[in-house]
């Protein structure tokens, strides 16, 4: 499978077979303009504009916005309600984590995930081998906490998000700070704007953070 990041908290994942799905693409009033893209489907962890720019994705996708199962051609996909504050969604209202089952490999997205690690919302997130994770704070989790989730969460692979990169222009912290939280335990990598992962990449042995380019 191919994760390709496409800014702020939008992927483009795509399936060994071709099934692509674009998870939370934004609008440019954030400062920068989503990539042309096209896919099946269209994940929305909450209604928001810098995650439900839905019409910025060509192909005509199916657009899941609610918990539920679904089933894409090769996809498993599991949507699991979260709130996107700390004080049970009265401030900023509700937030859909979306899990995929794609080539064998769990990857879990965590949309503007906002409230604390607890472990009832763990054990519905488990297993994941990679982590689509909010680093930026204020409007989400912040470093420190996003440290709590990937310790509980113990991922093969973690991919930072919504954090402030050039042109962005929301209240966010960048992602250094969340870096620095795994200097000396964890292999950080910078990998351009791609990956492609399979089963081999997923040895278990260590923690990998791999940043990657708009």
């Amino acid at each position: 499978m191919k994760i390709r990041y496409l800014g702020h908290s939008s992927f483009l994942l795509t399936e060994s077979t071709g099934t692509a799905i674009v998870c939370d693409p934004y609008d440019a009033s954030i400062g920068i303009e989503m990539p042309e893209v096209s896919a099946d489907a269209v994940t929305v962890s909450h209604h928001h504009y810098d995650h439900d720019n839905v019409s910025a994705v060509k192909g005509n996708p199916v657009v899941l916005d609610k918990e539920n199962g679904y089933e894409l051609p090769g996809v498993e996909i599991k949507a699991i309600n979260s709130y996107h504050d700390d004080v049970g969604g009265k401030k900023r209202g509700d937030n859909i984590i979306f899990k995929f089952r794609m080539d064998g490999i769990d990857v879990c997205h965590l949309g503007d995930l906002g409230q604390e690690c607890t472990s009832e919302l763990i054990e519905a997130i488990l297993p994941v081998n990679v982590l689509l994770i909010p680093v930026g704070g204020n409007y989400t989790i912040d470093a420190a906490m996003a440290r709590e989730y990937v310790d509980r969460i113990m991922p093969e692979i973690v991919i930072p998000m919504h954090y402030r990169t050039k042109g962005v222009n929301l209240d966010i912290d960048k992602v250094d700070e969340f870096v620095s939280l795994f200097e000396g335990e964890c292999d950080i990598e910078e990998c351009g704007n791609e990956v492609e992962l399979t089963r081999e990449d997923l040895d278990g042995e260590k923690t990998r953070i791999l940043i990657l380019e708009r």
